[in-house]
């Protein structure tokens, strides 16, 4: 069966789960936690992404992040690849080490967004790598203890997630803790990964009476975490995007056709816009070759990177810049020339 699409809308809430192949361990030790941890404060700020809750075992891991403009992909590429590049030199081994890919569903804030900082920073106590609350409280490998005050993670949003317990970060941290210590008696939550929308309708007892008294077929989709409001939405959306991606590349639509737009849009030669400098109508125009590739036609950031000798951050922000500008300027990249 051929594996399903990922959904990857800019700006939503991702609950990553990642499991070493065979369920072996992807961490070995905390020099193997902390490269990655070192990995994670270069990357997040990087890709614009913002992370509310994480937790280390020794062979899977879990987080919950808010993609960036260029979306999710980019980031867990970079982040993996170059964790399992590291794990295989340090512990002379060879092959794969993640168990296929990283599995992303995508999630309804106002719903879910509490449930699972608690469900995922829950996760060593469930694993018994720590023994009760207060070890969770101090283990080093778990948002957890940012949260509470016990660790300092400058890459991890803590203000974010402590707004809804109180306006003092001192009362909202009590108020956290004590509601993660009621969710322990919870144990594990299947109800927490995926097909939201046969959950929001009560599960598939209650969908299986809907379609034996006529009603319409029900959708569902394991990519989702959410009401059926919102699962719908985000179908809708991401369908669309599909859509348009592959109606502008089967127009003829790839880098070189791009560039030559931008070149006769703002007069510039196209050997130009692609050279080394920081003339600054030479760097307004890149930022809106960059945006249209990445975002309009889904080309690869790392792409761009080796075309224009820029690094990632440099990519990401001229990206964020293009799509400003394409907004204000009213810019579009079809012409009905085609």
């Amino acid at each position: 069966m051929p594996r399903i699409a990922r959904l990857d809308t800019p700006g939503l809430l991702h609950h990553i789960m990642i499991r070493g192949i065979e369920r072996r361990k992807i961490f070995n030790d905390d020099t193997d936690r902390e490269n990655f941890i070192e990995r994670l404060s270069a990357l997040l700020p990087e890709t614009k992404t913002k992370c509310y809750a994480w937790s280390f075992l020794s062979n899977h891991a879990h987080f919950l992040l808010r993609s960036g403009p260029a979306g999710i992909a980019a980031l867990m590429r970079r982040l993996l690849t170059g964790h399992a590049v590291y794990y295989n030199r340090r512990h002379k081994r060879h092959g794969q080490l993640f168990q296929n890919r990283y599995r992303s569903i995508i999630c309804q804030e106002d719903a879910y967004l509490l449930e699972l900082v608690r469900y995922i920073h829950l996760n060593p106590l469930r694993a018994k790598v720590v023994a009760d609350l207060k070890g969770l409280d101090n283990y080093s490998y778990c948002g957890h203890s940012a949260l509470t005050g016990k660790k300092q993670r400058e890459w991890q949003d803590v203000e974010y997630v402590l707004k809804y317990f109180g306006k003092r970060t001192g009362d909202a941290r009590k108020k956290y803790r004590s509601y993660v210590k009621k969710g322990i008696p919870l144990g594990k939550r299947p109800e927490l990964v995926g097909g939201g929308l046969i959950r929001s309708l009560g599960g598939w007892d209650e969908v299986k009476k809907m379609r034996v008294s006529g009603q319409d077929r029900i959708k569902s989709d394991q990519r989702i975490l959410g009401e059926s409001g919102f699962v719908s939405d985000v179908l809708s959306e991401s369908e669309k995007e599909f859509s348009r991606k592959y109606r502008l590349r089967s127009l003829g639509y790839d880098f070189e056709k791009v560039l030559e737009r931008v070149s006769t849009l703002f007069e510039l030669e196209k050997e130009y816009i692609t050279g080394k400098g920081r003339q600054r109508d030479r760097v307004i125009a890149r930022d809106l070759l960059c945006y249209w590739t990445v975002v309009e036609l889904g080309i690869p950031m790392v792409d761009l990177t080796r075309k224009f000798d820029l690094t990632p951050a440099a990519v990401s922000s001229a990206v964020q810049r293009g799509e400003k500008m394409a907004k204000k300027k009213d810019y579009q990249l079809e012409t009905g020339d085609i």
